[in-house]
């Protein structure tokens, strides 16, 4: 039997016989994903250990919060061609299915990295690049979804947040509506990462963007 989160996205009949090719997809695009560049970035750079900057995260908002602008563009950019690069190649050689497969990999990989103990980023970056991957136009207006929340609000959780519920809404929009359940799921985990985030915006406490 397929797995009821893969009929929630649609899966074609034959899944069945093509699962144990999936599951290997999903192993090899959650080690991608588990790959903390935000923490090789800052090493590197000889930034110290960004566990003990701001709030610990391995993403590129973090990142920022060393001062140094270039390492957290770079680990942005890095965060999320690891979710671009996990679908792309997925499709390219298994097809759609196996490109949502491997999308679910790669952010799970992210968010709960084997390499630091499953303590790993928010997956905002990395949904962003796998949204990119399976359409630009989708990516696109995520992307600016974020820039204008953040623009007008001034909080990157907030931005971050409204830019992930806006993804399986963009999915729909453009007509993808096969992987309307995937990126639902995706924006489910987005806010579960962002607990505490969402807590300090109710009671007022989050900082905004350029706040120490």
């Amino acid at each position: 039997m397929i797995p009821a989160v893969f009929r929630f996205w649609g899966a074609q009949p034959g899944w069945e016989a093509a699962w144990p090719s999936l599951l290997v997809i999903l192993i090899i695009a959650y080690l991608l994903g588990a790959i903390p560049f935000g923490m090789l970035v800052t090493k590197f750079m000889g930034l110290g250990s960004l566990r003990n900057i701001g709030s610990g995260n391995i993403g590129a908002t973090n990142v920022l919060r060393t001062g140094n602008k270039k390492a957290a563009l770079l680990t942005l950019l890095l965060d999320g061609g690891k979710g671009a690069a996990a679908v792309l190649i997925a499709r390219e050689f298994y097809g759609n299915e196996a490109a949502q497969v491997a999308a679910l990999g790669v952010f799970l990989g992210h968010i709960f990295p084997v390499y630091l103990l499953f303590r790993g980023g928010k997956g905002v970056a990395t949904l962003l690049g796998i949204l990119l991957a399976f359409n630009l136009w989708v990516g696109l207006a995520a992307c600016a979804t974020w820039l204008a929340t953040a623009a007008i609000f001034r909080f990157s959780s907030l931005a971050a947040l409204i830019a992930a519920a806006s993804a399986p809404v963009w999915l729909w929009v453009f007509g993808f509506t096969a992987t309307t359940g995937l990126g639902l799921l995706l924006a489910i985990l987005v806010f579960l990462r962002h607990a505490p985030n969402i807590g300090r915006l109710l009671k007022r406490t989050e900082p905004k963007i350029g706040q120490k």
